[in-house]
This record gives structure tokens, sequence and C-alpha cells, in this order.
């Protein structure tokens, strides 16, 4: 009776422990889901590459401050045969603003500017722009040029020197009063040659030494070295048949030692590389114990400061310190929280942080003449599935 006893007493210990033994083999973790989830995303970006959208693809995303997915797909370069790789360099254009904007923040976190002086303190050539041949109601501000709310106009290329460029770019009439409207603009070159001029040491070496070496952001420059050029990957358009594409040319993505830097458009980097800028910005300005600004002046960037003004480049959207903000998520961005920040580049790189979920997306592409990179099929596709991936 006791041996009977014994055994009824211990056989549902052995059921528990059966059931949770299958329960551990037989369900995926919550690691293994995600992951499947996260290996979603490189079976799109071959769907896009098989449909002769793209060559191929560096995708990256981030949460909670670690790297949950880094993948390349495709080629790197088509008639080479060369891979992607998850180093691949890519021309990033316009994401090279926040860069910017960040440089100019330091000096003003340091009390060497303020947003509110007159560019003129800075450029006398300043002194003389015009809107429809008078002086405007007020002088641009430093904070004008970095909101794309000063009323410049024109072309971001580079027209010599980046003091030349600068000086050229005042030369051009206003297209409105400055504070009015929001206009894209070259507002944000202007910014990098005030750094120059505040600083004293040239805008590149600017970055490199209060940015890109302490976040040991290693590959990301205005000028690649002959090995990080051959990790560059190459622009692409569509073909002539509709059908496939085929390699472009344009003035942005020119590798040469001879080139000025463009504080508008001019950097190449890496995923990586921008996941630890975009770190360090959404944890207040610090990363791995190298404080870049200050909490508070991150704040004040990554918060909309154009008020009721229309913005670009898609519906919802309002406009920080250098950064595009999502005001009111729809469209491209229906799947973001309201808050996120980021900037596209011309070429398709898009790089955008959620603060609400702690995310980090970074997509690199290159690619031109497939009409608004900020609100492609491919920039949607890649947050929706990150999303789904690590926020189920």
């Amino acid at each position: 009776m006791e041996v009977v006893m014994k055994r009824l007493i211990y056989r549902p210990w052995l059921v528990s422990a059966a059931l949770l033994l299958f329960l551990a083999v037989g369900t995926p973790s919550r690691a293994e889901d995600q992951s499947a989830r996260l290996a979603e995303i490189p079976k799109a970006m071959l769907g896009f590459v098989e449909n002769r959208q793209i060559s191929g693809a560096v995708t990256l995303v981030a949460k909670d401050g670690r790297v949950a997915q880094l993948e390349a797909v495709g080629l790197a370069d088509v008639e080479g045969n060369r891979p992607m790789q998850k180093d691949s360099m890519f021309c990033i254009a316009s994401m090279t603003k926040p860069v910017t904007a960040t440089a100019l923040m330091i000096l003003e976190d340091e009390g060497r500017l303020a947003l509110s002086d007159p560019v003129s303190r800075y450029i006398p050539a300043f002194e003389k722009v015009k809107l429809d041949g008078k002086p405007p109601a007020r002088p641009i501000t430093l904070f004008d040029l970095v909101t794309h709310t000063s009323g410049l106009g024109g072309s971001q290329q580079n027209q010599g020197t980046l003091a030349e460029t600068v000086d050229a770019l005042a030369e051009r009439p206003l297209q409105f009063e400055p504070g009015t409207k929001w206009q894209y603009s070259p507002g944000v070159t202007v910014c990098g040659r005030v750094v120059e001029v505040v600083a004293g040491m040239p805008f590149e070496e600017f970055l490199a030494e209060r940015i890109f070496r302490p976040l040991g952001m290693k590959d990301t420059t205005f000028r690649p070295t002959p090995e990080q050029a051959k990790r560059v990957a190459t622009l692409y358009q569509p073909g002539k048949d509709g059908q496939s594409i085929q390699r472009a040319e344009h003035w942005l993505n020119e590798i040469s030692e001879d080139r000025s830097p463009n504080p508008s458009g001019g950097l190449f980097s890496t995923a990586a590389d921008l996941a630890r800028f975009y770190q360090m910005i959404l944890n207040g300005g610090e990363l791995d114990g190298q404080r870049i600004l200050s909490d508070a002046t991150v704040r004040e960037m990554t918060r909309v400061r154009t008020g009721d003004l229309t913005t670009g480049f898609t519906p919802g959207n309002g406009w920080g310190l250098g950064w595009c903000i999502v005001r009111e998520p729809q469209g491209v961005t229906a799947m973001l929280s309201p808050g996120t920040f980021g900037h596209g580049g011309a070429f398709g790189t898009q790089g955008w942080v959620d603060p609400q979920r702690k995310m980090i997306f970074v997509l690199m592409i290159q690619r031109t003449g497939f009409g608004n990179s900020d609100g492609a099929d491919i920039r949607g596709m890649f947050q929706q599935l990150a999303v789904d991936a690590l926020c189920q």
C-alpha cells in the first residue's frame, strides 16, 4: 500500500515534467520566433532584387541598444558580380544633413554660437542677401538654415571649395521671407561652413574629431580610401527596356581626392556606422562613454521646430534641427510611432529612429530614377517587417 501511494504521489510530477519538456522542445522561444520573423527582411529585399528594382541591399534593425539584424543580399556591382556585404559602403546623400546639424549643435552646446545668430555674423556674404531685389524683412538665422526655412534655393551641388560654394549661395535671390515657409534647401551646406569658421578647422576634420572617431565610425567619410572604394556600392537606374537596371552616374557619388566636403549630401557610410550614430542620438547624445551632445540638445533637435508649416517629403511630417520628424504616422510611416525621426538620401538610403520602441531602422540601397525614395515601397516593407518581428 505504501508503494502504491508513493506512485500516486509522484505521477503528477512526472506528467508536469513531461509537459514542460514538450513545451521547451516543441514551442519556439520568443528569440527563435523573432529570428524567424527577421529572416523575412532579406527575403523581401531579394524580391526587389529579382524584380530589378535594386541590385542589392543591406538592412540593419536595432532594438533596446542591440543590433537584432544585419543582413546583405544581392550585388554591390552587377557588372563585376561583386556581392553585397554587410560592410558595403554607400553614398548616403542627404542622410549627411543630420550629421552636419549635430556638428552645429556641438558648438551650440559649448556656447560658441546660438541658433538665433544671424548667418552674416559668421559669413559676411550673407549681409547682402536679397528678396525681390531688396533685403529681407529680417536676417537669415542659423535656425532658419537647419530647419529649411531660410528662403535659400538652388542646387545643393558644391561650387568649388566649401567657402566658395557658400558665398555663391548668398548671391542667389531668396525664394521667400526667412521663417515664413518650409522649402528643402542647401541651407545645411551653409551650416557646415559656419562650423568651419567657428571651430577654426576644416569641416571634415571637425566631423572626424568630434563625431566619427569618438563613435568608432571608421567607414564614414567624404573621401573613401582606395581600399574603402572597393566596398562602395554602384549606383543603378532603370534600364531603357523597363525590365532591367543599368549603371548610373551622378556628381554626388563621385569618389575623388579633390572633392570638397558637401555638408548637405557628401558622406559615404555603412549600415553599422550609421547605427552607432543613431544609437548615440537615441541614448540622448552618448554612446559607450563618449558624450557627443547634451541630452537637452538632443531633445531640441528631435522635436518638431517648424510649427504648422507644411514640410516634405511624405505626409504627416514636421521638421526638427536637421531631422525629419514623423508627426502623424501614415502611408510609408504608418508603422512608426509619433515622434520617430530620421532622414533619407537621394539614392534610396534611409535611417530612422523610433524612440517609443527604442528601435533603429537602416536601409542601404543605391538607385536613382525610381521616384521619391522616402515614400518607396521598399522602405515601407522593410520597416513593417522589422516592427512585426520585434514588436509583437
